[in-house]
């Protein structure tokens, strides 16, 4: 049998087997499964299952298995229940009056650690998740070609103007993408959320004047998307109360755009430009201000927001950053939580005695060095406790470091040594130190009293 399938069939069984199951998805590093009846989860067997790093009982079933194998094990669990990745299982809710699917998201989220701001953050991760492939390998492609291009290289040659455009596309489009999931996240039709992205975006928006100024395309940026879609969701659904079936599909779209569109020039976009500048403008002073104190206290509470799977909730700040500066100086401060992490994973390898947790610390190194972090926390430093905490502490010194520094990325979606052809203004070899810095710190407060070999039984 192969690993991927004996880890879906040993997951499918310690949750109460595929009848249980609502719903499969997964991101870069987790299998995020929606339960029917949490009753009949055994979350202890869950966490011994070998391959399984980690489990969060959260909103979903978060199960980290790590970058590679999760997708695989999600395609195994697909093909023995019968669903679609992403699918939900049971009746059409097309078909369900608006109190049952109500009832029925009521009844997939549990109490537990249900706070409105939580709940807020773990929606815009939603949002943005699926869209984290294509932001790393158009962010790769076009950090290596403005690479080529600082290194003198022709960008009018065919070759590179084609790099460049792969790299520069998904950007280009991304207010589209996020107003499609937005839409289908809060349950509308995800082309009206487009629409919301298109309309906010537009060029011709450059030819229209409100309250005496001329509007300007991307004007709140990503989150006057994110708003506006929300809103699309909300009046469609309303409209549609009220609609005759016979021209519903004529009218609830029609009324939804005319409200929803004006709304969003001469309320929305105002606003959400506000918002916009006193993110980008309050962050970029902070980090200028705060120096290494603000860039240690950053880093050094990033790992805790990894823990809780909120960390896609700054998605859309890093892509406003981008939007208005060129540049995100937040990700190079926060890229540092994963690189302490491996410092502290590597000071246990270097102590401990303990066979399987040098193997998970062998299997899971690698991927922490090009920026995927969650194996090593999961898997090692968070279930022993205080390596943890010295993980981050060693962030906090290497985030204070690129803070000092003024190191910023051109793009997202992926931290660590992958992050080097991504850093702006040639200081690749200044964030490569930093990550030196971090590696280094949180080896030396782990191996000095961050680790003893009794915590080896924990895991």
């Amino acid at each position: 049998m192969r690993k991927e399938e004996k880890i879906a069939k040993d997951v499918l069984q310690d949750i109460g087997g595929k009848d249980n199951v609502q719903r499969i998805a997964h991101c870069m590093t987790r299998l995020r499964l929606s339960i029917k009846d949490n009753s009949k989860v055994n979350l202890e067997n869950l966490k011994n299952i070998d391959g399984v790093m980690g489990v969060i009982n959260d909103d979903t079933l978060q199960i980290v298995i790590g970058p590679g194998t999760v997708n695989k094990v999600a395609a195994e669990m697909s093909q023995i229940t019968g669903l679609a990745i992403g699918e939900d299982a049971g009746p059409d809710e097309d078909d369900l009056t608006f109190e049952e699917k109500a009832a029925l998201d009521r009844q997939r989220i549990k109490s537990k650690n249900r706070t409105p701001f939580k709940n807020f953050l773990r929606k815009i991760g939603n949002i943005f998740i699926p869209l984290i492939p294509g932001l790393v390998a158009s962010g790769i492609i076009n950090g290596l070609a403005n690479f080529a291009v600082n290194a003198g290289v022709d960008r009018e040659q065919t070759w590179m103007q084609i790099l460049l455009l792969f790299g520069s596309v998904v950007f280009a489009s991304l207010g589209i993408l996020v107003g499609w999931n937005t839409a289908k996240e809060f349950g509308g039709t995800p082309v009206m959320g487009a629409i919301a992205g298109m309309i906010l975006f537009s060029p011709l928006l450059a030819d229209i004047t409100i309250y005496g100024e001329e509007l300007i395309p991307g004007r709140g940026g990503l989150f006057g998307v994110i708003f506006a879609a929300w809103l699309m969701t909300f009046v469609e659904k309303n409209v549609r109360k009220v609609m005759p079936n016979a021209v519903d599909i004529i009218f609830t779209p029609l009324i939804t755009l005319l409200v929803v569109g004006f709304a969003s020039l001469y309320a929305i976009a105002p606003v959400a430009g506000l918002l916009s500048d006193g993110i980008t403008i309050g962050l970029t002073s902070l980090i200028d201000t705060g120096g290494a104190i603000a860039g240690a206290i950053l880093a050094g509470f990033f790992l805790p927001l990894v823990m809780v799977g909120l960390h896609h909730g700054l998605t859309p700040i890093h892509l406003e950053l981008i939007n208005v500066y060129g540049e995100t100086a937040l990700l190079t401060i926060l890229a540092m939580g994963g690189a302490g992490q491996v410092g502290a994973a590597l000071a246990i390898y270097a102590k401990t005695k303990n066979k399987r947790l040098r193997n998970i610390i062998k299997g899971s190194a690698p991927v922490g060095f090009l920026g995927i972090g969650e194996p090593l926390m999961y898997g090692v430093t968070l279930p022993l406790g205080r390596p943890f905490l010295t993980a981050c502490m060693g962030a906090a010194v290497g985030g204070a470091f690129q803070a000092v520094m003024s190191t910023a990325s051109s793009g997202i979606g992926v931290s660590g040594l992958s992050l080097i052809p991504l850093i702006t203004n040639g200081q690749y070899l200044t964030y490569f130190l930093g990550l030196v810095i971090s590696y280094a710190f949180g080896f030396l407060f782990t191996y000095t009293f961050g680790f003893k070999e009794s915590m080896a039984d924990n895991i």
